[in-house]
């Protein structure tokens, strides 16, 4: 098989792109195509071969793609993939919607149907990055999303097969696509959680919470329980909401922006519990604490209600509020969890796990397209 693997755009490190390392290992040759690509924010991405689209020469379109979104189905389209026998596309925007001739097979390897045009919509149109637009950008954004939520149920239509990353998200494919995904295959996790950075410098008795630091995560519940309990939260990652969480924390919540891998396992390994307030896709930060055996505090829907045991490597709590994260605090108090229950639970969702579903599936994916 000749293979291709699309992605969005390459200007982060995140679980997609330990997705595209995946199968950049199981695929070396296999080229990277992608609407846009920053080579000092996405390093990850060096040992690839990336071809990048028109999008690309556009001034600050690297570090402001956002800016471009009307642009991006074009961007994809343009893309041509004669000479390849499979495209995998792994996305969560656009990525999906390339054309290929009927000789090609496009798997879709779903990580969620397009954010801001469905499930978190209304974060965009009427949260944080509503408020911090223009007058005539918040009149004009609602038709803007109409024109896109159609091309993008259009591009839907176009992969052969899609994959989705969990239940969760293969739920959202039928309600937003109306399409049955062909599997569910979850995420690979790093579970090296071995080498820390000993000499890290890190508080006492703290809870962990690891996120970018935008408005759908939930990073405020997190703040505002701990505030109230008295007790230390330590926040890694960095984002455009920063300021915003910043106004509304106190003494006691510590913003450590992003950290070397060393350190981030180091958090893991000395914090009392990881808090996952968010609704996401799958959560791999979700696995990575329990991989370092910590439990889990994490609101109980979407991916992360399907990696946690309740009350054996953490506790789910059902309404997203201040005071159901509070109870569910007070409850893990209460609990016996064992570092051993913890890492055996995140072993399942090993690297080479990954890898070897995914190869099997995209190779008897093929010998069924050629019958």
């Amino acid at each position: 098989m000749k293979i291709a693997l699309v992605y969005d755009r390459v200007t982060k490190l995140g679980g997609a792109e330990r997705v595209l390392t995946a199968l950049h290992q199981l695929w070396p040759t296999a080229p990277l195509f992608t609407s846009v690509y920053n080579p000092r924010s996405a390093p990850w991405a060096r040992d690839f071969t990336v071809y990048t689209s028109f999008l690309q020469k556009i001034p600050f379109v690297r570090s402001h793609h956002e800016w471009f979104a009307w642009l991006m189905p074009l961007a994809f389209e343009s893309f041509d993939f004669d000479g390849y026998d499979v495209v995998v596309t792994v996305t969560s925007a656009e990525a999906k919607g390339i054309i290929t001739k009927p000789e090609t097979l496009h798997l879709c390897y779903l990580l969620t149907p397009t954010r801001y045009l469905w499930s978190h919509t209304h974060f965009y149109q009427t949260g944080h990055y509503a408020t911090n637009k223009n007058f005539l950008t918040r009149r004009l954004t609602p038709l803007f999303f109409s024109s896109l939520r159609r091309w993008d149920q259009v591009a839907a239509t176009r992969p052969d097969q899609i994959v989705a990353i969990s239940s969760t998200v293969a739920r959202r494919c039928w309600k937003y696509y109306r399409r049955t995904v062909a599997a569910v295959i979850n995420p690979p996790v790093n579970l090296d959680l071995a080498r820390a950075d000993t000499t890290a410098d890190l508080p006492d008795n703290y809870y962990l919470l690891v996120s970018r630091l935008v408005p759908y995560k939930r990073v405020d519940l997190a703040i505002q329980a701990c505030s109230q309990l008295g007790t230390t939260l330590v926040i890694v990652g960095d984002g455009p909401y920063k300021q915003e969480l910043k106004k509304i924390a106190g003494d006691n919540v510590k913003f450590v922006g992003r950290v070397s891998q060393g350190k981030l396992v180091r958090y893991y390994q000395k914090a009392q519990a990881l808090i996952f307030p968010a609704e996401e896709d799958f959560g791999i930060v979700c696995l990575e604490a329990q991989a370092a055996g910590i439990p889990v505090v994490a609101y109980a829907r979407g991916g992360a209600a399907e990696t946690i045991i309740p009350g054996k490597t953490g506790v789910l709590f059902k309404q997203q509020t201040k005071e159901a994260l509070i109870r569910s605090l007070n409850t893990l108090q209460s609990l016996a969890f064992t570092k051993e229950a913890a890492i055996k639970n995140a072993d399942k969702y090993a690297v080479e796990i990954f890898k070897s579903k995914f190869k099997h599936f995209v190779e008897d994916s093929w010998q069924q397209y050629q019958k």
